[in-house]
């Protein structure tokens, strides 16, 4: 079953009813469920092959998981400008960018929920 779901993270857990549950995390629309953990994931992968061929009768590219796209490695987000002050201080008084900083910062957070 490994790499039935093109990248894509499965969630797969048992209900209070007792029936196992499967979908697609980053796109939980695409789902399964059955009395047995494998029953549901290979339900989930029926599921997930009927989408693609959903997706390819429509002429309409298939999405790609997250984890297998190429990232450039920057993005722009607006804050509030105070926070922008406080982190070109701190930046500053560590003695390196505040885009190391941010880097830094969302490394460690990152780091904490992956954890």
């Amino acid at each position: 079953m490994k790499g039935s779901f093109d990248g894509f993270s499965v969630n797969l857990y048992q209900d209070e009813d007792g029936d196992w549950l499967a979908h697609l995390v980053e796109m939980p629309g695409i789902s399964a469920f059955a009395d047995t953990p494998d029953r549901a994931l290979a339900e989930l992968a029926e599921a997930w092959e009927g989408t693609k061929e959903s997706y390819r009768a429509h002429n309409e590219p298939i999405p790609e998981a997250p984890a297998r796209k190429e990232y450039s490695g920057q993005f722009n987000v607006r804050i509030d400008k105070r926070l922008h002050r406080r982190l070109a201080m701190e930046a500053v008084r560590a003695g390196i960018s505040m885009n190391a900083l941010v880097a830094q910062k969302l490394a460690r957070e990152t780091d904490k929920t992956n954890a």
